[in-house]
């Protein structure tokens, strides 16, 4: 599956901003051969639902605190409204799309993340149902996932950062290359008081730009999954902006676009 395929992440907002072309490019790398397969975010729209509910939530280091009432709002937002949302925009492409969650078939187990006293019901994953994935993709279809897994025995539920969901479905099923497509060019740094793309960078880089703010808020745990997965299977991450026409065909054809996160 490794050459034939890539993961993409992106974020619920984002998706629903981009133009039917993004999808159509999607529709020709899949009759090309080559399969995406989605993981995908949906932050403001969570939010947006939790406030009109009144239900409060904050974060801590990018990561939403999360109890139980928020996380049915999460599993709602998430698994509902944007996965089926993304479904129908790759259908009107002519493509076909099955939308699922880390909950269906055991597809993502988790357990809870290192600060889970701060964040609560915020989970790391520990396993990606890898073949279920490449049965869906056999199948002629493009997985969309919602980043909701379960507990050891099924039992609990928990958020996860869709980055770091990205970043291990990519590692499990062994792409070569993830994708981050987000409203941004890229990992930009100030230099000469100008704020510039960075092309290429490193994961030692990644932390001493952390270290010293150039990255900083929602930017960290996308960096923090692209780490991860680099230091897997993967041999790359790219960080995009979506708008950019053809943007996933450019990336594939290795154009100079975004920026490229390597070892």
């Amino acid at each position: 599956m490794k050459n034939n395929c890539f993961v993409m992440k992106c974020g619920g907002s984002t998706l629903a901003a981009l133009p039917i072309s993004f999808f159509e490019d999607m529709r020709q790398l899949q009759d090309e051969g080559i399969v995406t397969v989605i993981v995908h975010g949906g932050g403001p729209a969570i939010s947006e639902t939790l406030g009109k509910l009144g239900i409060e939530s904050g974060f801590v280091n990018g990561l939403r605190v999360t109890n139980e009432a928020v996380l049915d709002v999460v599993e709602m937002v998430l698994s509902g409204q944007i996965n089926k949302e993304i479904v129908r925009r790759i259908q009107l492409t002519g493509a076909m799309a099955l939308g699922l969650s880390g909950v269906d078939g055991h597809l993502i187990e988790a357990k809870p993340v290192a600060n889970s006293h701060e964040v609560g019901l915020v989970g790391d994953v520990t396993k990606v149902n890898a073949e279920l994935i490449q049965g869906i993709v056999s199948m002629g279809y493009i997985p969309v996932i919602a980043p909701v897994g379960l507990g050891e025995g099924g039992g609990q539920r928990y958020n996860i950062n869709a980055d770091t969901a990205a970043g291990a479905v990519a590692s499990h099923l062994g792409v070569e290359q993830m994708v981050v497509v987000t409203d941004v060019p890229g990992i930009m740094k100030t230099v000469d008081s100008e704020k510039r793309v960075l092309p290429v960078v490193s994961v030692a880089e990644i932390e001493d730009m952390i270290a010293s703010g150039d990255i900083y808020g929602g930017m960290i745990p996308k960096v923090r999954a692209a780490i991860a997965c680099i230091q897997g299977r993967v041999q790359e991450v790219v960080i995009v902006n979506g708008s950019e026409p053809n943007v996933l065909s450019k990336v594939l054809k290795g154009t100079g676009i975004g920026t490229r996160i390597v070892r």
